[in-house]
C-alpha cells in the first residue's frame, strides 16, 4: 500500500463533508467573486468592508452540530480566499480577522469546535491573492485589475508573494494542531505546478503534517485532474481529485485503470460565498441522491454553506442540512464506509456496497417486483429495509419466471403487486450477500 493509499483510507470511508466559504464577501452579500467581477481595487475593497467585519452570531459549535447531524464527518473552512483576507491570526499581514472589530481568530475557534464534535478539520487556502501588492495584475486572467492600464507596466516580485504564501501555509500547518485536509485553490494558465514552487511547498507541509490530505489544485482547478490520474503522478499531484459542480460519469480512474480518490465540491445554490439574491437552491432530495451517486462511483461529496455576515447559516441551508439529518439518521450505513459495487446500474436507482452488504438505493417504485441486476438469487442471504429493519422477501413470482438468472425483491406482501416506496427520496434495501471464497 502506498503512502497516499494509507492517508486516504479515512477519507474514502467518511464520504461526506461540509465546505464553509466565509470572509469579507459575506458583508456585500453578492458572492465571493464580486471583487473581481466589479473590478474593485484592493484599497477600495478593504476600505469598504474590512472595518465592518463583526460576525456577532458566529457559533462554531452550532455549525459543527448541524454538520454532525447531517452525517458529515469532515469540514473545510476558507482560511484565506482570493480576496486575500485571512480568517486566522497571521503575522505576515495586517489584513486579517484579528484586526477587524471582531478581533478573534476564527480558524482557531473553528478547529477547536469541530474537533470537539468529532469532525475532522480542513483548511482552504487560495493560491490567488488580489490584495497582495506582488500578485500580478494587468495580465492575470482573474485579478480585479486585469487590463487596467494603470498596472500595465507595474513591476511585481512574484517570489516575494510566494514567500508570503508559503509562510502563511506554514502558519496553518504549525499553529492549529493536526489538520486533516489542506485544500488549495487553484491553478490556471501561467500559474501551475512549480510556478507556485509546489515541490518546496509540499515538502514543507509534509514536514509538519505528514498525514494531511491535499487536493490536486496545485496543478489544476475544477476543470481537470492533473497528474494524479497518470502512471507517475507528480510529487505535488495531491491525494484526491476535486471535480467542481459536476459528477464524473464513471468515477475517476488513472491511466492504469485503478480508482483515484475524488470528491465532488458543490454548492447548495449557485454561489460559494453568501449571496442574498441567489434563491436557486437545489432540492434536498436531489442533493441526497447525488451523494448516493458519488458514493456509488467511489467518490465523496463536500457540500457548501456560505454563512452570512453575522455568521449564521441561512434558512434554506439549515433546511437542507435538516433533511440530510433525517435521511442519514436511518440510512448512513449505506453511505459511510461504502463505495462502488461494480455491478450494472439499475434503472430504479443506485447500488453502494460495503463488504458483503449491498445497498439498493431505490429512487423510483417498480411495477411488480424489483429487479436486482447483477445479483443471483442464490447469493442473497437476507434483505431488509435499512430505515426500519423490516424484512424484504425475494420477489419470485409467476411473472418473474421468464427472467432466469435475475434476482427480484418484493417491496410488499404480494410479490407481483406494486407498492409505494417507504421513503420517497431514497428507499434503501440492505442486501446481505454470501461471502464468496
Amino acid at each position: 500500500m502506498t503512502e497516499r493509499e494509507k492517508r486516504v483510507q479515512w477519507f474514502m470511508k467518511s464520504r461526506f463533508g461540509l465546505f464553509l466559504h466565509w470572509g469579507l464577501y459575506a458583508i456585500h452579500g453578492y458572492g465571493e467573486w464580486m471583487m473581481s467581477e466589479k473590478n474593485m481595487s484592493a484599497k477600495e475593497y478593504e476600505e469598504r468592508y474590512f472595518s465592518q467585519f463583526n460576525p456577532v452570531d458566529f457559533n462554531p459549535e452550532l455549525w459543527a452540530q448541524k454538520a454532525k447531524e447531517a452525517g458529515m464527518e469532515y469540514a473545510v473552512l476558507t482560511a484565506k480566499h482570493h480576496d486575500g483576507f485571512c480568517l486566522f491570526d497571521s503575522k505576515y499581514t495586517d489584513y486579517k480577522v484579528t484586526n477587524t472589530p471582531f478581533k478573534r481568530d476564527i480558524v482557531k475557534e473553528y478547529v477547536d469546535a469541530f474537533r470537539k464534535a468529532g469532525i475532522k478539520v480542513g483548511l482552504y487556502y487560495s493560491l490567488l491573492d488580489w490584495h497582495h501588492p506582488d500578485y500580478p495584475k494587468y495580465d492575470d486572467m482573474y485579478h480585479p485589475m486585469r487590463g487596467n492600464e494603470k498596472y500595465k507596466d507595474e513591476k511585481v516580485n512574484f517570489d516575494n508573494y510566494l514567500d508570503y504564501m508559503h509562510n502563511q501555509v506554514k502558519e496553518l500547518v504549525t499553529n492549529y494542531g493536526k489538520i486533516d485536509i489542506l485544500w488549495f485553490d487553484f491553478s490556471y494558465d501561467g500559474k501551475r505546478n512549480e510556478d507556485w514552487r509546489a515541490t518546496e511547498l509540499i515538502k514543507m507541509v509534509r514536514t509538519y503534517q505528514k498525514d494531511v490530505l491535499i487536493d490536486n489544485r496545485l496543478e489544476t482547478s475544477g476543470e481537470g485532474f492533473g497528474s494524479i490520474i497518470t502512471k507517475e503522478p507528480a510529487f505535488f499531484s495531491g491525494d484526491f481529485a476535486s471535480p467542481e459542480q459536476i459528477i464524473p460519469g464513471e468515477g475517476i480512474v488513472n491511466e492504469l485503470g485503478n480508482p483515484v480518490p475524488w470528491e465532488l465540491c458543490t454548492t447548495m445554490n449557485n454561489n460559494w460565498g453568501y449571496n442574498m439574491n441567489d434563491s436557486l437552491y437545489k432540492p434536498s432530495w436531489l442533493l441526497i441522491r447525488k451523494l448516493v451517486e458519488c458514493v456509488s462511483k467511489g467518490g465523496n461529496v463536500i457540500l457548501n454553506v456560505g454563512p452570512d455576515a453575522k455568521g449564521n447559516f441561512n434558512a434554506q441551508s439549515l433546511s437542507i442540512l435538516k433533511d440530510f439529518a433525517t435521511w442519514m439518521d436511518k440510512n448512513s450505513a449505506s453511505i459511510k464506509g461504502c463505495g462502488n459495487a461494480y455491478l450494472p446500474k439499475p434503472d430504479w436507482g443506485r447500488y453502494t456496497k460495503n463488504g458483503n452488504h449491498l445497498y439498493a438505493h431505490v429512487f423510483e417504485p417498480p411495477i411488480g417486483p424489483l429487479a436486482l441486476p447483477g445479483i443471483k438469487s442464490e447469493d442473497i442471504v437476507s434483505m431488509h429495509y435499512l430505515e426500519n429493519g423490516v424484512a424484504v422477501e425475494k420477489g419470485d413470482s409467476w411473472i418473474t419466471k421468464a427472467y432466469e438468472g435475475v434476482a427480484f425483491a418484493s417491496l410488499g406482501p404480494i410479490p407481483h403487486f406494486s407498492y409505494p416506496l417507504l421513503n420517497e427520496i431514497d428507499t434503501v434495501v440492505d442486501i446481505e450477500l454470501r461471502n464468496k471464497k
